[in-house]
């Protein structure tokens, strides 16, 4: 008796500080996670994040401003537009009416209109939903302008088709367009209202909507972006102060700009998980990679998901999405039970879309460090140029690499900089410096000597445009051939 004794108070011992161990790991990796979010921070970066493993919320916080002028935080509560991860939702309702019987996902849309032209006639939803239907990304109109639903479909419809349906994956918006359009003629009912009865409601999500809102506006995250001519941040304001206030909103609908928050997508992660909107059968169905979607075939398309493998060869189903301003990223690891789910209403540069990953990563390997966002390239040349004469500019790439931690390697910034600077400098300046650091940096690059022959021009240095001209024509500039023609040509 006395020896079971000790075995199960050694048992109990070993458990207890097992789970100690557990804990202050735990601590340690959403520490860690947060010290990365709160350097970023520091840097500008703004949004909320979540993060759960095995039904457990790890980490729910919020960063930077949801409105800088009134000092609103941003919060697990702030609700933000989520671009195209609004295309999981747009999916779900399609598999919804699947599993209510009235539409198959074989279904031809020239059974669902009759002016279907006949290049179009044998796309069906399965290739919308896959974005396979052969419609080019550059049908439709910029998201924010009106059209009606007509003026939607007859542009659909008289678009030249980027490839045979069901050949090509082509992402494009108009797919998710064409679904929502299908959607409301089958259900009888607005998008809105059947994703808030059919998804939202049953899911628990009370902060998410296309455009009809139940909540304070003061939750509604603005929109910032750095404008490099004013060299300043600007206020875009609300996704809901830009979506047309009729119903003319069919480059908008169905593709992106719903609005969520953190809390409601992991509800939504939650429900799918538990079979509680879509049955096994039909989730599986959206989480079937169908498509690839890159030549490497790292990553397939399913129905609103991204699918893909981890380095561990475990299953990933994700969707970011994106209005410019907004950028959100939805990461399910599936086979390890663990969700990531970000979103910013800054977006600072391309570090802001790897942001989740950049999670998982730590999530899975604990010896790794992720690198904090970098302010806004754009930001950090703007004050160098500040504090720095023009003909210091050589000393530009050592500054960003001190400041991004990578090299810099954009042939297209300092051209942009070096044009809005060209607009205000009446002498020589930073707008010559650019130019020509620019053509030191990439000297391989005929558009960037094109350029440098531009500024020389407008500030009379006729010699040196002429050799600016030359490389570009040498380099293959069509282009630069007409202006270097008539420099050569002008006084005979």
């Amino acid at each position: 008796m006395k020896s079971f004794t000790k075995t199960l108070f050694f048992v109990l011992i070993t458990l207890s500080t097992f789970s100690v161990f557990a804990q202050n790991n735990h601590k340690k990796l959403i520490n860690k996670i947060d010290v990365y979010l709160e350097a970023s921070e520091t840097n500008g970066f703004s949004g909320v994040v979540l993060v759960a493993k095995k039904g457990e919320v790890m980490l729910s916080k919020g960063y930077g401003w949801a409105d800088r002028k009134n000092k609103i935080p941003n919060s697990p509560a702030t609700v933000f537009n989520i671009g195209s991860v609004t295309k999981q939702f747009t999916a779900s309702a399609i598999l919804k009416l699947v599993e209510q019987g009235k539409i198959k996902t074989s279904d031809k849309i020239s059974s669902y209109f009759t002016q279907t032209p006949m290049d179009k006639s044998d796309i069906t939803i399965h290739q919308l939903l896959t974005h396979t239907s052969g419609i080019s990304n550059r049908t439709g109109g910029f998201r924010y302008h009106e059209a009606s639903k007509d003026q939607f479909l007859k542009e659909f419809f008289e678009s030249e088709l980027h490839s045979k349906p069901g050949t090509t994956y082509q992402y494009a918006n108009a797919n998710y367009i064409m679904l929502t359009v299908i959607l409301e003629s089958v259900s009888g009912q607005t998008y809105n209202a059947f994703l808030k009865e059919h998804l939202f409601k049953p899911a628990q999500m009370k902060s998410t909507g296309y455009k009809s809102i139940d909540f304070s506006t003061e939750r509604l995250a603005h929109g910032y972006y750095y404008n490099r001519d004013d060299e300043e941040w600007k206020d875009w304001g609300t996704t809901q102060q830009h979506l047309p206030y009729n119903n003319n909103h069919w480059y908008s609908i169905g593709k992106g700009d719903i609005h969520s928050t953190i809390e409601d997508l992991y509800k939504w992660h939650v429900a799918l998980e538990n079979n509680i909107i879509l049955t096994y059968n039909s989730r599986e169905s959206q989480e079937t990679p169908y498509i690839a979607e890159n030549e490497k075939m790292t990553s397939y398309y399913g129905y609103g998901w991204a699918v893909s493998k981890s380095k561990r060869d475990t299953k990933i189903v994700a969707h970011n999405g994106s209005n410019g301003l907004y950028f959100s990223d939805f990461v399910r690891y599936v086979d390890d039970d663990v969700v990531v789910i970000y979103i910013t209403n800054a977006f600072l540069g391309s570090e802001s879309e790897y942001v989740a990953r950049e999670i998982g990563k730590m999530m899975f390997d604990t010896s790794y460090n992720a690198t904090p966002i970098p302010r806004n390239i754009y930001e950090l040349i703007h004050e160098f140029m500040k504090i720095n004469p023009a003909t210091n500019a050589e000393k530009l790439p050592d500054f960003l690499m001190k400041e991004l931690k990578y090299e810099f390697n954009d042939h297209a910034i300092l051209n942009r900089l070096g044009y809005s600077r060209l607009k205000k400098e009446d002498q020589p300046g930073w707008a010559l410096a650019l130019f020509k650091l620019n053509v030191k940096l990439f000297p391989k690059d005929g558009n960037l000597w094109d350029s440098l022959g531009e500024a020389y021009l407008k500030y009379n240095q006729k010699e040196d445009a002429i050799k600016s001209y030359t490389k570009a024509v040498e380099l293959g500039s069509k282009e630069s051939k007409k202006t270097l023609y008539k420099l050569l040509n002008e006084d005979e």
